[in-house]
């Protein structure tokens, strides 16, 4: 059964949601979450990684400023998502990733990362501090670091219609991360993937990233 586990961290335990598939794991994917917490839709995410055979963990990035936050997705969650996010900053919120991979490597697991929205982002920190293969979905906030080189495969998921990510910053990832795959869902706007959010949720588009998501995972992991 998925449930909660103690990360060591520098900056104290954090609790990260643990997901494990029914045979043995074909590797693991560290799941980032959005400005919202590991709330339940990134939990269901998590079993869906488990489900296609990869031990999934989510740790909740926030612990350190506030442990246990699951925020809704109307304007005070917002509010106090983005209040959370600045406080922790990206540079804890990869040392976390760093402690979850370190946890993972013990078990002779090979790991990637996949993030959505802000933990896009991180996941594309992941990639070019960690090496981490990674997937990013729309995050919206990774231009200022796109000079940092990627040290390993990398996929970007863009809406087409994501006010937060213009194609001006879509067409700066294909310059400055030219060796990256890049796809746009035309149809989609931001958070596309989040299925619990009728106001942002594209089905197709969600759908035919997933698979991309997965055959990135099956490629990138040895």
């Amino acid at each position: 059964m998925p449930h909660w586990i103690d990360l060591d961290t520098p900056h104290g335990p954090v609790r990260a949601w643990r997901a494990e598939p029914e045979g043995a794991p074909r590797g693991a994917v560290i799941v980032l979450q959005e400005i919202f917490g590991v709330n339940a839709h990134i939990r269901d995410v998590a079993g869906r990684f488990a489900d296609e055979g990869y031990v999934a963990l989510a740790p909740s990035l926030y612990d350190p400023v506030e442990p246990g936050v699951e925020l809704g997705y109307d304007a005070g969650g917002t509010q106090r998502g983005v209040a959370l996010r600045n406080a922790l900053g990206f540079d804890r919120a990869v040392d976390i990733i760093t402690a979850a991979e370190e946890s993972l490597r013990r078990e002779g697991l090979p790991t990637g990362v996949v993030g959505f929205c802000w933990g896009g982002s991180v996941a594309f920190l992941a990639n070019t501090r960690l090496g981490l293969p990674a997937v990013s979905y729309y995050g919206a906030r990774s231009v200022p670091f796109l000079d940092e080189p990627a040290r390993a495969p990398m996929l970007f998921h863009f809406g087409g219609r994501d006010a937060s990510i213009p194609p001006a910053d879509i067409e700066l990832h294909r310059a400055k991360q030219p060796q990256a795959a890049i796809h746009v869902y035309p149809d989609a706007g931001h958070a596309f993937n989040r299925d619990v959010d009728n106001t942002h949720y594209h089905a197709d588009s969600a759908a035919l990233a997933w698979r991309r998501t997965l055959d990135f995972l099956a490629g990138a992991l040895p």
